[in-house]
């Protein structure tokens, strides 16, 4: 009798077209072997579940309430087993403060950073806290959004204009701006499964860089680092993926800059779209997207 499985994906979030389109990709190299049921993370969810009544659910929810330990407290009351990390590593990985907090006191370098509360904090202020700490260009992000959503890269000139823009939020973080390339690693399990660099034509690899064919972002597999740099790099991904008890698939956003590597953060769900990264890496490796998806199958669990 085929396994069913259950596919989550759309949700609330701003990456909702991205999931979407997870979702719409692994459906489709699922179907083939399993009974599948594609459904959304909306009122009728917890419905949908009892009725189809799966026996994996693969989430491919990216970004809030996907991403960030909401939904996996959801399943895990379901007592169905899912995809991905738990609970605690979810919301551990989502929130950057709390991450770089982790990734500090590890020794693992990440870039400096201020938390802003546009309600609380001085915005006259700002700008002489930016220049004593950490000094101009920045880049300012939501604290608990990924894919590169609302984020922007600030001069003292710009900083309280695009603060504005991220009004919505209830925190932001100002992180110091860290030039160099663009290094990406990806870690299935307890496998350090490969690194990619990529070369955005815009400014940074934003999120329009990630999703739209027409940014022609250049991805450069394999990555022409020292096998020192490659082993640091595969080393220190590894390391964050297990301080944060994840569990599956990881992939980990680093700056190398004046050859050192900077950890910008660390994703539990990362795209499996046709432009994203992690597959590719896979492909690299002699794994290919049926044998990944598989192996995020297996690696499913309840109680993490």
């Amino acid at each position: 009798m085929k396994k069913k499985i259950l596919i989550l994906g759309g949700g609330l979030s701003k990456e909702r077209k991205i999931s979407l389109n997870t979702a719409k990709q692994v459906k489709k190299i699922l179907k083939k072997k399993y009974k599948v049921f594609q459904c959304d993370f909306d009122k009728n969810f917890i419905n949908n579940v009892k009725k189809f009544r799966p026996d994996i659910i693969f989430n491919a929810l990216h970004g809030r309430f996907g991403e960030d330990g909401y939904v996996q407290s959801i399943l895990e009351s379901l007592k169905i087993k899912y995809t991905h990390s738990g609970v605690l590593s979810s919301a551990l990985a989502m929130d950057k403060v709390a991450s770089k907090e982790i990734f500090k006191k590890n020794k693992i370098h990440t870039p400096k950073y201020l938390k802003y509360n546009y309600y609380d904090t001085n915005k006259k202020n700002i700008k002489k806290k930016i220049e004593k700490k950490l000094k101009f260009p920045v880049v300012i992000k939501p604290i608990n959004e990924g894919s590169s959503v609302d984020v922007f890269i600030c001069t003292k000139k710009n900083i309280i204009k695009n603060l504005l823009k991220l009004k919505k939020y209830k925190e932001i973080l100002i992180e110091q701006y860290i030039g160099g390339r663009e290094i990406q690693v990806a870690i299935l399990g307890k496998k350090k499964l490969g690194a990619i660099e990529l070369k955005p034509k815009r400014k940074f690899y934003d999120y329009n860089a990630k999703y739209d064919h027409r940014a022609k972002t250049e991805h450069l597999i394999p990555v022409k680092i020292s096998q020192k740099n490659m082993k640091i790099v595969l080393s220190t991904a590894f390391k964050a993926h297990k301080l944060l008890r994840c569990r599956g698939v990881t992939r980990s956003d680093f700056k190398f800059f004046k050859n050192k590597f900077y950890l910008l953060e660390l994703n539990t769900q990362p795209g499996m779209t046709k432009l994203s990264l992690v597959p590719e890496i896979a492909a690299n490796v002699g794994i290919n997207f049926i044998e990944l998806i598989e192996w995020i199958l297996r690696d499913a669990s309840i109680n993490r």
